[in-house]
């Protein structure tokens, strides 16, 4: 009869610790993209919070990785707090940026010396724990780097991308070495839809999903990020 008596209390207590920890918490906490098709695909029906995720472009360079950046911007966009940007190359467009959904004036811009310089200020952003989400471009992220950043953003609850950023052909080898990230993104530019009327219309990307811890591999034709940093379904596909 003690013993029934004890489960409940002791239940309780593990119950209390864990909040105070916050550690269950965290781990539930996710970030949906809003689209059906896509948060089915992730664990808890989308981005896992507290956790490192990586972005790269596709095969076309600089147009690709701009498309990265701004999927990137549009995560952060629905992420409260200030976002910690950290690169060894100032060449954020600002406009564009805010065009994804993300103020810039929520973005605190942190240029290093080198990679290694940007590892760091990485990593000590998401142990801060007062940050919305932190970004480091890079060209190279090894497993025992990317542990630590993971177990950084796991011990704050602070979302961390990985923007994978090559200015020689010879660095994209790099992406297809194992890491600790939760999911991994590559990022596409595609025509967009041809308008009735002289014009640009919304841009579209192909987005492929790579990597996904606890869930599968996919792929997505969705039209970028808007003034709110949501993606949405072609018309085509919607209909």
């Amino acid at each position: 009869m003690m013993e029934r008596g004890a489960r409940p209390h002791v239940a309780a207590l593990r119950a209390q610790i864990a909040d105070i920890e916050g550690t269950e918490r965290r781990r539930k906490e996710v970030l949906p993209f809003g689209l059906e098709m896509v948060d089915a695909k992730l664990p808890g029906g989308g981005l896992a919070l507290g956790a490192l995720h990586e972005v790269a472009g596709g095969a076309q360079g600089v147009t690709d990785g701009a498309a990265a950046a701004l999927f990137t911007a549009g995560i952060l966009a629905r992420v409260g707090g200030s976002i910690l940007w950290c690169m060894t190359e100032p060449d954020l467009f600002a406009p564009a940026v805010a065009q994804a959904g993300l103020d810039p004036d929520r973005v605190i811009y942190v240029e290093a010396r080198d990679e290694t310089a940007v590892l760091a200020c990485f990593e000590e952003g998401l142990r801060h724990g007062g940050l919305g989400g932190v970004v480091a471009e890079l060209a190279r992220l090894s497993m025992t780097s990317s542990r630590r950043l993971q177990l950084a953003a796991e011990s704050s609850g602070t979302l961390g991308i990985a923007i994978r950023r090559w200015r020689r052909l010879a660095e994209a080898s790099d992406f297809g070495q194992p890491t600790a990230a939760a999911t991994r993104w590559r990022v596409t530019a595609v025509p967009s839809e041809p308008l009735p009327v002289p014009g640009v219309g919304r841009h579209r990307w192909f987005v492929e999903l790579i990597r996904c811890r606890a869930g599968e591999s996919a792929d997505f034709l969705v039209e970028a990020c808007d003034a709110t940093g949501c993606l949405a379904l072609p018309a085509d596909l919607a209909d």
